[in-house]
């Protein structure tokens, strides 16, 4: 068979620049171009593995500023607390020192009340003392006819209200 026979005659060397031009681009891609990829993957692994973990070193010191503001805000909180127990109990004490004053200065004023009303007791005292011992003196006139005198009026008003 001639179709045969010319396989071999036309297309050996065809077979022989396929193999070279696939030697080629073994050598080329394999040996040039694949190791400078491997290099570019491993360096880009790399930064993937240290961005993994610095990410992992700033969620711990995060996690780690996170429970000392904790800590700093639960000890703000109890000075805090003690300041506004602080300024509770100086409140309470200038209150209690004002009600105090204000309670000696009201003693005061009710002590001069009371002594002035004790006078105006007295003098009415004395009034209605006279304006008895005049109507007295009035009354023994009228019913029994009898002359008495201011003095004697006085000391017969005085006897009675002393007695009650």
């Amino acid at each position: 068979m001639p179709q045969i026979a010319q396989i071999l005659e036309t297309y050996a060397s065809q077979f022989f620049w396929l193999l070279i031009v696939f030697g080629l681009i073994y050598f080329t891609i394999g040996k040039g171009m694949l190791p400078k990829i491997e290099a570019n993957m491993d360096a880009r692994d790399r930064k993937i593995a240290d961005d993994l973990a610095a990410a992992e070193r700033a969620r711990a010191e995060a996690d780690n500023l996170g429970d000392s503001g904790e800590a700093d805000l639960a000890a703000a909180r109890l000075v805090a607390q003690a300041k506004a127990n602080e300024a509770k109990a100086k409140a309470a004490k200038d209150a209690e020192q004002r009600l105090a004053k204000a309670d000696a200065e009201v003693g005061v004023k009710l002590a001069a009340a009371e002594a002035d009303l004790a006078k105006a007791s007295a003098a009415a005292m004395a009034s209605i003392e006279s304006v008895a011992a005049e109507a007295a003196a009035d009354i023994v006139a009228k019913v029994s006819g009898a002359k008495v005198s201011a003095a004697q009026a006085a000391s017969a008003v005085k006897a009675v209200m002393a007695n009650g």
